[in-house]
C-alpha cells in the first residue's frame, strides 16, 4: 500500500470570520439551485405524489377551519365514510409549518416548508460536525452532501414532507447531545426537548423512531468518551447526563401529546391493526437499486423506473464525489472512536434499510418496539445517508492534512470507469432486462395484457432507459473524475487550501444537484389544480349531504395523474375534498379498519359493493361521478360532460334511491359483527325497519319475534359540518325507534336529543345509533376527541418545561462562566 503524500506540509484551517454564515449561505444557494421556481409563485408538488392526490387537501381543509374560526378540525368527513382528523394523522397538523400555510397559503406553506428544511438538513449537520471540532471545509463539506444528497433533496417529489423534518431534525439533535453530554451544557436538555417534541409533531413515527435510536445510540457513545478537553468523562457524570438526556427525550416525547395521545387510541380501530412479517418488510430496499447510489440511472429515473417496486418518485443516489471522501475517512489514529462509531452506525442502517433482503431484519422486527406497525424499512437510508456525510467530512479533513493515499483515488476512478463501460457496452442494460419482471407485470396487469407480453415489455423498458444509463455512467465518472482531479492537485500543492474547500463543496453540489434538480417537480398554484367546474358547483349547491361514487381513474376521458379520479378505477383521488364534497372512498392509508372491511366485500359477479344500491343507501352515496356516459334508466344525468381542473372528463348523475344522511330504524336488534357486515350490504336488508347493534353493546334489547313494521319518517338534515349535523325528523319518534346516521362511528360523537344528551352505539355494523324516546323530533351530533384535550395539556406542561430548562440551562452555564 503506497503512503499518504506529505511532501508538501499541510497548513493550518482557520473558520472565516462569520464561519456559519457563510455555511448557511452556501446551503441558502445550493437549495435554491433546486427551489427557484417558487419564487415565481408555482406549487412544489410532483402531479404523481401523494401530496398531489391529498396531502394538500388534508393541510386546505385545517387551514379552512382555522381561518373560519374552528380551529384545528376533529373529524374528517370527506372521504371512507368519515374519520377523526387528528387520531388518525392528516400530516403536520401541529408542526410549526401550520404557521407558514396560514401565513401563505396552503401551497405556498407547503413549498416553502419544504425548502426551509432542505436548506436546514444541510446548516443542521454543519453545526454538528463543528461542535465536534471539524473544520469549517470539513463540515461545510459534510452538510453540502446531506442537504443534497438524494434521500433529503428527493422527499419533494413524493411529497414525504414528515420524513423530511425528521431527517432535518436528525443532526440538530445529535448536535445537541454533543454539547449536553460531552460539553456539559445545560441548556442544551431543554434545546434537545424541543426538538425531540419537533419530531414528534411532524408526525412521522418511523423516522422517529430512527431519530431515537440513532441518537440513544450516540449519547451513549458520548457518555463513555471524553469531555471537550479530551479528559475521560467519569461515570457518575456520563450516568447523570444520560438520565438528562433520557428526561428530555421523556419531556420532547410529551411535547406530542396533543397528536398522539389521540393516535393511540385509535390503533385499536386503524387498519394496521395485526399486520406481519411481509407488512413490515414491504417496500424494502431492493438489492438490485444498490448501484443507483452511484449510477442513479440504472433502475431509471422517475417514468423510466424498472425496478422491482411499483412506484419510484425518491432517489438513493449520494455521488460518486461524497462517497470517495467517505472512503478517504478511515486510517491514522485522529478521530477512531468517533469514526468507528459512524462506521458501526452505517452499517446497521444499511442492513436495516435492506429489510427482508436479509435475515438481520428479523432480529429488528423481534427486539425493536413499534416495528411491527411500520413498513417500509428502506426509509432508514436517511441515517445512512447521513453517515455518508459525516464520513465525508471526515475524509475531506484526512485529505486537508495529506493523509490520503493517491492509489485510493485512483481505484476510485478505475470502478467509475469501469462502471461507465459496463453501461455503454449494454452489460447493465441486459441486468436491467432481467431485472424489470416485477414491473412488467405490473404494466401488464394494469392494461390487460397477458402473461406472454410481460418479457417483451421488460426488453422495452430496459431500452427506453439503455441510453441514460450510458450517459449516467460516464456523467458520475466526470464529477468523480472532478473531485479526484481537485484532491490530487492539492496533495501535489498546486492550489490552496481554500480553493480545495470550494472545488469539493462545489462539485458535490453540483453533482448531487444534476440528479436532485430531477425530483423538484413544480405545478401552477392550487387555485388552478384544483380549480371548480359545473360539476363541482352543482354538487356544492345540494341542500343535503350526499355522498359521491367515483368510478374512472383509467381509460378514455381521464388524464393521469388527476386528484379527482386518483390512481384506480374505484376513484382514490380526494380532489373533491377541496371543495367540501364527500366521497365514498379516497385516499389516506390509516381510515377506520372497520369501514376497510365494509367496502373490501364484493357482489356475486366480484364487482365492488361501492356499486351495490344497498351501500349506497347504507353510505349516503348520492351521486356518481365518472369520465364515461352510462346507460342506465335508473341514473339521472346531473351534467356533463364538462371537464374538471385536471383536464379528465366528468358526467354527474343521481344514483336511484333516495340515500339520506340519517334515518328513523323503528327496532333494534342486537348480533355479532360477522353476521351484521354482510347483512347491511344485503338488498333485503331492510334498515328502516331495524337497527341491528354488536353484541357486545351495554344496550339491554329484547330479542324480536317479529319484523317490526316499516316508518314514513324522513329526515332532514342542517348545520352539516365537519362533525357537527343537526337532524329533523318529520314526525315524532315512536317509542323503541333509532336514529341511523350514516357517518362512521367513533368514541367522541355525542348527541342531545331536543336538548338532552343521549348516548351514541355503533350501528349498522359501522353507523352512529342513536336510541330515541318516545316523541323525539330533533337530534344534534357533535364529536369531540376527549384524547385531543388531554394530549394538548400534556404538550402545553412538557412545552413549557422545556421552555423553562432551556432558560434556567442559560442562567446556570452564564453563572459558571463567571466562577
Amino acid at each position: 500500500m503506497s503512503r499518504p503524500d506529505k511532501t508538501v506540509a499541510a497548513p493550518s484551517t482557520p473558520a472565516p470570520r462569520f464561519a456559519m454564515g457563510w455555511a448557511a449561505l452556501a446551503y441558502a444557494a445550493a437549495t435554491m439551485m433546486l427551489a427557484y421556481p417558487a419564487l415565481s409563485g408555482q406549487f412544489l408538488v410532483n402531479p404523481a405524489s401523494d401530496q398531489y392526490i391529498a396531502g394538500f387537501a388534508f393541510r386546505d381543509f385545517a387551514l379552512q377551519s382555522i381561518r373560519a374560526g374552528a380551529g384545528i378540525p376533529q373529524w374528517n368527513p370527506y372521504m371512507f365514510g368519515g374519520l377523526p382528523y387528528v387520531a388518525a394523522m392528516h400530516g403536520d397538523i401541529f408542526y410549526p409549518t401550520q404557521l407558514l400555510r396560514l401565513l401563505l397559503g396552503t401551497d405556498v406553506g407547503m413549498t416553502w416548508g419544504f425548502i426551509l428544511h432542505t436548506f436546514l438538513a444541510g446548516l443542521f449537520t454543519y453545526g454538528f460536525l463543528r461542535a465536534w471540532g471539524l473544520g469549517f471545509i470539513p463540515a461545510l463539506v459534510g452538510g453540502m452532501a446531506y442537504l443534497m444528497s438524494g434521500p433529503i433533496a428527493s422527499y419533494a417529489s413524493p411529497g414525504h414532507d414528515g420524513k423530511l423534518f425528521v431527517s432535518a431534525l436528525l443532526p440538530a439533535a445529535l448536535w445537541l447531545l454533543v454539547r449536553g453530554i460531552r460539553d456539559g451544557r445545560h441548556w442544551a436538555w431543554g434545546a434537545f426537548a424541543l426538538v425531540v417534541g419537533l419530531a414528534v409533531l411532524s408526525p412521522h413515527p418511523q423516522l422517529l423512531q430512527y431519530l431515537l435510536l440513532t441518537s440513544g445510540a450516540f449519547a451513549l457513545f458520548l457518555a463513555a468518551g471524553s469531555d471537550r478537553d479530551g479528559t475521560a468523562i467519569d461515570r457518575r457524570t456520563g450516568v447523570r447526563r444520560m438520565v438528562l438526556a433520557l428526561a428530555a427525550v421523556l419531556i420532547g416525547m410529551a411535547i406530542g401529546g396533543i397528536q398522539y395521545a389521540p393516535v393511540r387510541e385509535y390503533v385499536a380501530w386503524s387498519p394496521r391493526v395485526g399486520r406481519d412479517y411481509a407488512y413490515a418488510t414491504s417496500y424494502s430496499f431492493p438489492v438490485i437499486e444498490l448501484l443507483n447510489i452511484y449510477l442513479p440511472q440504472f433502475t431509471g429515473i422517475l417514468n423510466k423506473y424498472w425496478g422491482p417496486n411499483g412506484i419510484h418518485l425518491h432517489s438513493e443516489y449520494l455521488g460518486g464525489p461524497a462517497l470517495l471522501l467517505a472512503s478517504a475517512a478511515f486510517g491514522g489514529a485522529p478521530r477512531r472512536s468517533f469514526r468507528r462509531f459512524w462506521l458501526g452506525t452505517g452499517i446497521v442502517s444499511f442492513l436495516w434499510m435492506l429489510g427482508g433482503s436479509t435475515p438481520f431484519f428479523l432480529l429488528i422486527y423481534e427486539l425493536v418496539p413499534g416495528t411491527k406497525f411500520f413498513r417500509a424499512p428502506s426509509t432508514i437510508i436517511y441515517v445512512f445517508a447521513f453517515v455518508v456525510s459525516v464520513l465525508a467530512a471526515l475524509g475531506t479533513e484526512r485529505v486537508i492534512a495529506r493523509e490520503v493515499s493517491r492509489r485510493l483515488i485512483f481505484a476510485w476512478l478505475g470502478v467509475g470507469a469501469v462502471i461507465a463501460l459496463l453501461a455503454t457496452t449494454g452489460a447493465l442494460t441486459s441486468v436491467a432486462r432481467g431485472g424489470a419482471t416485477t414491473m412488467s407485470e405490473l404494466i401488464a396487469e394494469q392494461n390487460g395484457y397477458p402473461a406472454t407480453a410481460v418479457p417483451q415489455i421488460a426488453e422495452q423498458l430496459a431500452n427506453d432507459n439503455a441510453g441514460a444509463v450510458i450517459a449516467g455512467g460516464w456523467r458520475s465518472f466526470a464529477f468523480l473524475a472532478l473531485a479526484a482531479g481537485a484532491m490530487l492537485l492539492w496533495l501535489r500543492g498546486t492550489i490552496p487550501v481554500r480553493v480545495l474547500g470550494i472545488a469539493l463543496a462545489a462539485i458535490i453540489a453540483i453533482d448531487l444537484w444534476s440528479i436532485g434538480r430531477l425530483y423538484w417537480q413544480f405545478s401552477p398554484p392550487a387555485r388552478t389544480l384544483y380549480a371548480s367546474d359545473p360539476v363541482i358547483e352543482l354538487l356544492r349547491k345540494e341542500p343535503q349531504p350526499g355522498r359521491v361514487v367515483v368510478v374512472g381513474g383509467s381509460g378514455e376521458g381521464v388524464k393521469h395523474p388527476d386528484p379527482y379520479y386518483g390512481t384506480n378505477m374505484m376513484g382514490s383521488g380526494t380532489g373533491l375534498m377541496v371543495h367540501g364534497i364527500r366521497s365514498v372512498l379516497g385516499y389516506h392509508g390509516n381510515e377506520l379498519g372497520r369501514y376497510d372491511k365494509l367496502t373490501a366485500l364484493r357482489l356475486a359477479g366480484g364487482a365492488p359493493v361501492t356499486l351495490s344500491p344497498a351501500f349506497w343507501s347504507h353510505e349516503n352515496a348520492r351521486y356518481l361521478y365518472t369520465n364515461r356516459a352510462v346507460a342506465d334508466s335508473g341514473l339521472k344525468l346531473l351534467a356533463g360532460p364538462v371537464q374538471n381542473s385536471a383536464g379528465s372528463t366528468v358526467y354527474l348523475y343521481r344514483l336511484p334511491g333516495d340515500n339520506p344522511y340519517a334515518w328513523v330504524a323503528t327496532g333494534m336488534a342486537q348480533a355479532p359483527d360477522s353476521q351484521v357486515l354482510p347483512a347491511v350490504v344485503d338488498p333485503r336488508f331492510d334498515p328502516r325497519r331495524i337497527a341491528v347493534f354488536s353484541d357486545t353493546s351495554v344496550l339491554q334489547i329484547a330479542k324480536l319475534t317479529a319484523a317490526p313494521p316499516a316508518n314514513s319518517i324522513t329526515t332532514t338534515t342542517s348545520a352539516f359540518g365537519p362533525g357537527h349535523a343537526t337532524i329533523a325528523l318529520s314526525e315524532p319518534a315512536p317509542a323503541g325507534a333509532t336514529l341511523v346516521v350514516s357517518e362512521n362511528y367513533y368514541p367522541g360523537w355525542g348527541a342531545t336529543v331536543d336538548g338532552t344528551a343521549r348516548p351514541v352505539y355503533r350501528a349498522d355494523y359501522n353507523l352512529i345509533g342513536v336510541p330515541l324516546p318516545a316523541g323525539a323530533r330533533t337530534v344534534e351530533l357533535t364529536f369531540r376527541d376527549a384524547a385531543i384535550g388531554n394530549g394538548k395539556a400534556i404538550t402545553i406542561v412538557a412545552g413549557l418545561l422545556a421552555l423553562l430548562a432551556l432558560a434556567g440551562g442559560v442562567v446556570m452555564d452564564r453563572r459558571q462562566q463567571l466562577v
